[in-house]
C-alpha cells in the first residue's frame, strides 16, 4: 500500500503537529507492520528528520507552504504516484486527490473562537475544514472533548470519527534530574486563549517575595489580537525574573524540563495541550486551567485554577513549588494520566485507519 502524507509542518522549526507527525513517521519506521507500506512524504523543502529513504520516498513540491501549494501544486505531484490512500496531519487536506483521505484534526478553535483569528485566515481555515471533514473518510481526533467538537460544530458523523490520543515520552529520559531554584516552565505557542499575560502577572507576587523564583517561557508570539509580553514583563519591573524564548533547540528544552521545578499551562481552550503531559513525564507537577479537556488528560495530577482568579493561580503556584504534600499528590497520580498516551500504540492505531480506508 502506498500512504501520501503532507509532510511540511516538520519543514523548519517543528512544532506542535510537526511533533505529533515526527512521532507517528519515527513509530512507523520501527513497526514491523509498517515495513510492508511504502510511504510518500510531500514536502517543500528537505525535512528535519531522517527515514529510510526506501520506504519513507520525500516528493520536493517547490512553493510556499500554504493553501496554494496544499491545494494545487501537491495533487499535481501526487497524481503520479499512485496513491492508495492520503493521510494530512494538520486539520485540511488537499481536495482534488482522487483517493481516500484520512485527516487529523485537533481542535476548533478557528470554529469555536473565530475572535482568534485574522478574519481572512478565519474564513480560510474555517471553510477548508469543513470541506476537508466532508471530504474525508475517516477524522482522527486526538481526546473525547475534540471528538465532541467535531460533532457538534462541524456536524462530522459519528461513525467517522476516530479518536487516537498521541504519545507522550518523557523530554528529559526515564529519570528526572534533582532540581535547585524553584523555576516555572511554560512551553507552546504564545496564544490568546492560553493568558500568558495572566500568568507573568499572577507569578510577580512569588518573584517580589522570593528572589530565587523565576520564570521560563518558551514559544513564539503568535497572539491575535497581539499581546505585548515585553510589555507586560517591564511593568511588572521583572526583567531577569521572566526569561521569554522564542524559540529552544530540542537539548535547549530538555534542559528546561529537566531544571523547572513547576510548570504552568493556563489555556482555556485546547484539543488536548500536550506540554502540560510532556511535564508530568518530566516529573514536573502543573498548574492548569480548570477545562474539560484539562480534566481529561491530566485528571488528578494537576493543580486547577479558574480563569481570571490571579490570586488563586498565584496561590497555585506557590504550592507548587514549595508544599511537598501538593507535589507528592499530583506526582504520584502522573502514571494513571500518562498511560492514556503511547506513540507505539497511536501509530498502530493511525495505521488501522489508513489500511482501512485504502
Amino acid at each position: 500500500m502506498r500512504i501520501g502524507v503532507d509532510a511540511r509542518e516538520l519543514c523548519g522549526e517543528a512544532t506542535g503537529v510537526g511533533r505529533y507527525l515526527g512521532g507517528l513517521l519515527q513509530h512507523w519506521a520501527a513497526d514491523p507492520r509498517a515495513r510492508g507500506h511504502e510511504f510518500v512524504l510531500y514536502t517543500p523543502e528537505p525535512l528535519g528528520i531522517a527515514l529510510d529513504s526506501r520506504r519513507f520516498a520525500t516528493r520536493l513540491v517547490p512553493g510556499s507552504p500554504g493553501t496554494w501549494w496544499e491545494q494545487v501544486r501537491l495533487p499535481r505531484t501526487a497524481a503520479a504516484d499512485h496513491l492508495d490512500v492520503f493521510f494530512a496531519p494538520a486539520y485540511t487536506a488537499p481536495l482534488a486527490l482522487r483517493v481516500p483521505i484520512v485527516v487529523a484534526m485537533h481542535d476548533l478553535s478557528f470554529v469555536a473562537h473565530p475572535e482568534w483569528f485574522r478574519v481572512r485566515e478565519g474564513i480560510r481555515r474555517r471553510t477548508l475544514a469543513r470541506q476537508t471533514a466532508a471530504r474525508a473518510r475517516t477524522v482522527v481526533t486526538i481526546s473525547e472533548f475534540s471528538r465532541r467538537e467535531l460533532l457538534d460544530r462541524l456536524g462530522v458523523p459519528g461513525g467517522r470519527i476516530r479518536v487516537i490520543p498521541p504519545g507522550v515520552t518523557s523530554p528529559i529520559g526515564a529519570h528526572p534530574a534533582a532540581r535547585g531554584d524553584p523555576r516555572i516552565l511554560f512551553v507552546g505557542s504564545i496564544l490568546n486563549r492560553r493568558h500568558v499575560t495572566d500568568l507573568i502577572r499572577a507569578f510577580a507576587p512569588l518573584a517580589r517575595s522570593d528572589t530565587l523564583v523565576s520564570l521560563d517561557i518558551v514559544g513564539d508570539n503568535r497572539s491575535y489580537p497581539h499581546e505585548d509580553l515585553q510589555r507586560t514583563i517591564d511593568s511588572e519591573q521583572l526583567a531577569g525574573r521572566v526569561r521569554w524564548h522564542r524559540y529552544v533547540s530540542d537539548d535547549r528544552l530538555r534542559e528546561l524540563y529537566a531544571r523547572a521545578r513547576a510548570f504552568a499551562f493556563l489555556s482555556e481552550y485546547e484539543g488536548l495541550g500536550l506540554t502540560p503531559l510532556e511535564a508530568l513525564a518530566a516529573g514536573v507537577p502543573p498548574v492548569l486551567l480548570d477545562t474539560p479537556v484539562a480534566r481529561e488528560s491530566c485528571g488528578e495530577a494537576a493543580v486547577y485554577v479558574s480563569l481570571d482568579r490571579l490570586a488563586a493561580t498565584t496561590r497555585a503556584l506557590e504550592q507548587v513549588l514549595f508544599d511537598e504534600p501538593t507535589r507528592v499528590r499530583v506526582l504520584a497520580a502522573a502514571p494513571a494520566a500518562l498511560a492514556k498516551y503511547s506513540w507505539p500504540r497511536a501509530a498502530a492505531q493511525t495505521l488501522d485507519v489508513l489500511e482501512g480506508c485504502a
